[in-house]
């Protein structure tokens, strides 16, 4: 559906051309987004999109929550940064907030998922050091960043391509396969990383068993258990955060993402375990925790828990899946309905790319992933009538793509 807007369809020449011409070539961007309301965009030309993407798991309250605007508003006319050379009124209560919800340790701030990561890394080394500790065992197939040491911890070939000589210290199991992770232990060993799901690497859940294994694994040998809850924290999977479904609790833990609802803010919170081993001098981040991002993030929360959020993403996201397998039982290239609350993968039995194309043509904003994976990430706020619309949107999506996908063509010559 097409709204007036105050663009022309010729701005996205000029907006394309612009960053042709001053970007880094680093994204390939195929539209121009110029309004945000709850689960919908709008792009320069007026069209209207129900969005599946969240930002890639960022807008949790969905756009311009009236909440998060009020309180951002707020701020900026009060104070916005001062830096961590003094205390400001925000990011005491926002490192009590997440200490309560979570692990009952300390919190470290910072403005992305990455640097999070990066100082989950510091501490498992600054933790190890003392006992010859240094090496940190991650996951095929996992993701964790784009900085040098976090795409060493990515445990994929392709993001690290090009960038060696990479970081030493990082041994790679495979997900799911306890014995693996124990082949690689050595006395170096200092910590585990881990996400509770590899979205990034296609929706791909940990089981249960494998995790308490690994923790069990972790307390015998002496290691620390780091988790990436990056994109799974902050109720995404109808948990508060997703080791939460696993009955299991890690020695520290990352979080990005959904946390701002939409301003950068990175955190890692600690156990009591090794909450006092950053000191003046050891780590740090000149953004990290000041006043704006402290306030967007406890909106954030607030709004969580007052609206039931939580609890909410689970209802939807068993809704979702619910709607998605009557698709799996009717289209034969779709494999795989997996995840958990409202982060949902569609496996296929080909690549998504073209699919997501279709998809996006109905109206409907998905990622395709891993090659083969349609990724879905609706806000926490996303309601029972949206789901069902952007199930009918993948169907007919599907329906059309079916018709001349490469199974249809071998099935119809057969």
């Amino acid at each position: 559906m097409t709204e007036q807007t105050e663009h022309s369809p010729s701005d996205m020449e000029v907006i394309a051309e612009l960053q042709r011409k001053y970007h880094v070539p680093n994204y390939a961007p195929s539209q121009a987004f110029v309004k945000g309301k709850g689960s919908m965009l709008w792009d320069v030309n007026g069209d209207k999109f129900l969005d599946f993407v969240s930002g890639i798991a960022v807008t949790s309250l969905g756009h311009c929550h009236p909440a998060l605007v009020k309180a951002l508003k707020k701020q900026v006319g009060t104070l916005m940064h001062v830096s961590n050379l003094y205390y400001n009124d925000k990011a005491p209560r926002l490192a009590e907030k997440l200490s309560t919800l979570s692990l009952g340790g300390k919190a470290f701030f910072c403005n992305s998922g990455a640097e999070a990561n990066e100082a989950l890394i510091k501490l498992a080394r600054l933790w190890g050091h003392p006992q010859g500790k240094h090496e940190i065992i991650t996951f095929k197939n996992s993701f964790h960043g784009r900085t040098l040491a976090t795409l060493t911890a990515t445990g994929q070939e392709k993001v690290q391509a090009g960038f060696a000589p990479l970081p030493e210290g990082f041994r790679y199991a495979s997900y799911n396969d306890l014995d693996s992770v124990n082949d690689l232990i050595v006395p170096e060993t200092a910590a585990v990383l881990i996400e509770t799901i590899q979205a990034e690497g296609g929706v791909l859940p940990a089981e249960t068993s494998f995790l308490k294994g690994l923790r069990e694994l972790c307390d015998e040998k002496n290691i620390l258990l780091l988790f990436d809850e990056v994109q799974t924290g902050i109720g995404r999977t109808g948990e508060w955060f997703g080791y939460q479904h696993h009955g299991i609790e890690p020695d520290a833990i990352s979080l990005a993402k959904g946390l701002g609802g939409g301003f950068p803010v990175g955190a890692m919170v600690t156990s009591p375990k090794v909450q006092d081993l950053f000191l003046p001098g050891t780590h740090g981040s000149t953004f990290g925790g000041q006043p704006l991002a402290a306030t967007a993030a406890l909106t954030v929360l607030t709004v969580i828990e007052e609206q039931k959020l939580v609890e909410h993403a689970k209802a939807m996201g068993e809704l979702l899946v619910k709607r998605l397998e009557k698709l799996k039982n009717k289209y034969s290239f779709i494999q795989e309905v997996r995840g958990q609350g409202l982060l949902i993968g569609i496996v296929l039995d080909q690549d998504a790319k073209e699919l997501e194309r279709k998809i996006t043509r109905r109206g409907l904003l998905t990622i395709a992933t891993a090659g083969n994976v349609i990724r879905l990430l609706p806000p926490l706020t996303v309601t029972p009538a949206q789901v069902k619309k952007a199930v009918r949107m993948i169907d007919k999506a599907c329906g059309e793509w079916q018709e001349i996908s490469p199974i249809s063509k071998e099935e119809s010559a057969s």
